[in-house]
């Protein structure tokens, strides 16, 4: 399995999650097999300034199974259900920490409203 976090920057584990879903710098991808971490990819994002549907596309391309974020707009999680993507809002922390929680299932989707508002479209 396959998770996906936006984050902030790139420092593997350390990393941490970024605020909005959309205008992340970069994306931490975390294959899990047999309930542990296998590895861990940290990308630049390369639709920080996007339209309405591309980052979904390209987390899909990535085999992504699941998407833990902070914070997310229902327009984008539509898109992501398209693609068969399990969307948990609310969390925080590295990426090492979310990951950690999933794992032994006590991060819970929660709703999560961002301080600023990015989009022009």
């Amino acid at each position: 399995m396959i998770i996906a976090i936006p984050v902030v920057e790139n420092k593997g584990k350390d990393s941490r999650i970024s605020e909005h879903f959309g205008h992340a710098p970069f994306f931490a991808f975390v294959e899990i097999e047999n309930g542990s971490v296998k590895e861990i990819l940290v990308e630049r994002n390369p639709y920080e300034e996007h339209e309405p549907g591309a980052i979904p596309e390209y987390i899909s391309s990535k085999k992504v199974s699941v998407l833990i974020v902070r914070g997310i707009g229902a327009r984008a999680v539509e898109f992501l259900k398209r693609f068969e993507i399990n969307v948990i809002r609310g969390a925080s922390g590295t990426v090492e920490e979310v990951i950690n929680s999933y794992l032994k299932g006590i991060l819970k989707d929660t709703d999560y409203r961002v301080k600023e508002k990015f989009h022009s479209h």
